[in-house]
């Protein structure tokens, strides 16, 4: 039986410098011609001086080792796991960073900061730039620091463009969640169905009521268990005769979808807008495994990161986890504190997937999925849906739920989109919407009764806790020590329903569902006594944004 041939990537006319490179040797990458700096990915204009005269340049091919991981999870035809995922910034241009796989050496031999040289791979008509220690100067040096530094992103916010605000006009006005569970076998529009009319009917509205719909990430991307159709597949199940409907991957992160449906209800486009997410990834799976969807190996793959097997958002994240221990002492037992209380809260949660007992041992000894992530550091996939009622302020005071109202959002980009070029200890496009954030709002931190903070992996929730400054810049290790700090009756009680982490993989809606019921007051055994104030975020690497809710009108 033939090997099978590892995926190449995907070459078109722009660049097919790039992976061409290895033909005679010499690493090119595209340079402006007006201020040298070199571009990564290569585009038709410089980003540092906005010049259009973008050449090729042919560089060392020597670097600074800036990221690791172990792979032990994932795999692709042609590179069966373990295999190291790797991130270097040039030597002529540390700014550019290439995702990488490290050859000719052991994993326990790297280190950051190590000298590394290219050697190439061809595959089929494309040259992989592979990356080894180097052998004639294997020294470490310090990390090449970010374009901005983190400390100083907040004075890149932007101030408000008018003293109104559109949050003031809008409040949450009904929540509703489908049945949560591994391998459901359902149809994800019935999941969507079941959660969209649970949220109608908390509400204390009826169908027709609707005028607004609103949806991350929309049909283009139901592939993978990721969707159920988006707006279309709701509408046409429902009846529904929207003036304003959103849906797309483009936008504030997962939960973008109620930004977007304030935005139209504050500009009086609906009073009313249902927005809803929902996945079905564990079924996905299963049915992948039986054969009922086909699902061929890639013989191409796309973008600067996949060809190398960085296929998962955990290969970035844990090099940003990396650095993070690199620079600030953060240890896994830091990580294993926030699973272990995710867990706890999810005991006290009849909805949670996984309610059992966890312990530090428990944590510490899960098999390994991309170093230094374990199993309990990443997200349970499942099955569900949930939704959520923005509605006009003036209307939601005669509804049936206590309205809860929206003091700020967060929505700056400050960092870079490219997740390997963006900033290096914390999860991208965190720092900067939690920046925006508190520029829209004269509460602070301290007024925070209860978190919900996206936990796809530990470390999401880790950026957040720093971003929101709910501790400094590098204090999550001393924060999180012994887990106090954010348990219930802690000064930040976090991911109250047991997070995606324990609860299950609803893509940040499932954390704003909870920020509402601790704010009603109706989380029953789990309730924070006297939260009047609650923050949820969502996503992280796309773009992302937070949400700072209260009770009070």
């Amino acid at each position: 039986m033939n090997s099978p041939i590892r995926p190449g990537p995907l070459v078109t006319e722009e660049n097919e410098f790039f992976w061409a490179s290895g033909a005679d040797g010499r690493l090119r990458l595209a340079e402006c011609g007006s201020c040298a700096a070199l571009i990564h990915p290569p585009q038709p204009v410089c980003r540092y001086c906005h010049g259009h005269d973008i050449g090729v340049r042919a560089v060392s091919g020597r670097a600074t080792l800036i990221g690791f991981t172990v792979n032990h999870r994932f795999a692709l035809p042609g590179l069966p796991a373990p295999y190291v995922v790797a991130q270097v910034a040039v030597e002529e241009d540390p700014r550019v960073r290439l995702t990488t796989n490290a050859v000719q050496c052991a994993p326990d031999e790297l280190e950051l900061g190590m000298r590394m040289e290219v050697v190439f791979e061809q595959v089929e008509d494309a040259w992989l730039p592979l990356f080894r220690p180097a052998r004639d100067h294997p020294a470490t040096d310090p990390l090449p620091l970010a374009e901005v530094e983190t400390h100083q992103l907040a004075r890149r916010v932007r101030p408000m463009v008018t003293t109104e605000k559109f949050e003031d006009k809008v409040a949450v006005t009904g929540i509703g969640m489908s049945e949560i569970g591994r391998r459901l076998l359902v149809p994800p529009v019935s999941l969507t169905v079941q959660a969209c009319q649970r949220a109608i009917a908390d509400a204390g509205l009826t169908v027709d009521d609707i005028d607004g719909l609103a949806t991350y990430p929309g049909a283009g991307a139901a592939y993978g268990g990721f969707g159920e159709g988006g707006v279309t597949a709701l509408e046409s199940a429902l009846g529904l005769e929207p003036t304003w409907y959103n849906g797309g991957s483009e936008t504030f992160g997962p939960c973008g979808s109620l930004i977007s449906a304030m935005l139209a209800v504050a500009g009086g486009l609906a009073r009313h807008v249902l927005c809803f997410r929902t996945v079905w990834e564990a079924s996905y799976g299963e049915l992948v495994r039986r054969g009922r969807i086909a699902q061929e190996p890639p013989r191409r793959l796309d973008g600067w990161m996949k060809p190398f097997g960085a296929i998962s958002a955990a290969h970035t994240l844990a090099q940003n986890a990396q650095r993070h221990f690199h620079r600030y002492g953060t240890t896994r037992e830091t990580l294993g504190w926030i699973a272990l209380n995710q867990r706890s809260n999810a005991a006290l949660n009849p909805t949670a997937i996984y309610r059992a007992p966890m312990t530090m041992d428990d944590y510490l000894n899960a098999r390994p999925i991309t170093t230094p992530f374990g199993l309990y550091d990443c997200d349970v996939p499942c099955d569900g849906a949930v939704a959520v009622i923005v509605s006009a302020v003036d209307a939601a005071r005669d509804l049936a739920q206590p309205p809860v109202y929206v003091e700020a959002v967060g929505t700056q980009i400050l960092e870079r989109l490219e997740w390997d070029q963006s900033t290096l200890t914390h999860e991208p496009q965190v720092l900067g919407q939690s920046a925006h954030l508190w520029s829209r709002t004269a509460l602070r931190p301290e007024d925070v009764d209860v978190a919900e903070l996206y936990d796809g992996f530990t470390f999401n929730c880790l950026s957040w806790l720093e971003g929101l400054g709910f501790c400094g810049i590098g204090e999550a290790k001393d924060f999180l020590d012994g887990g106090k700090n954010i348990a219930r009756d802690g000064v930040l009680p976090l991911n109250t329903h047991g997070g995606q982490l324990s609860h299950g993989r609803t893509h940040g809606m499932g954390l704003v569902h909870e920020a509402i019921t601790q704010l009603r007051g109706a989380a029953g055994p789990r309730q924070i006594p006297g939260a009047r104030v609650a923050v949820a975020s969502s996503g992280g690497l796309t773009p992302s944004g937070v949400i700072l809710f209260r009770a009070d009108g």
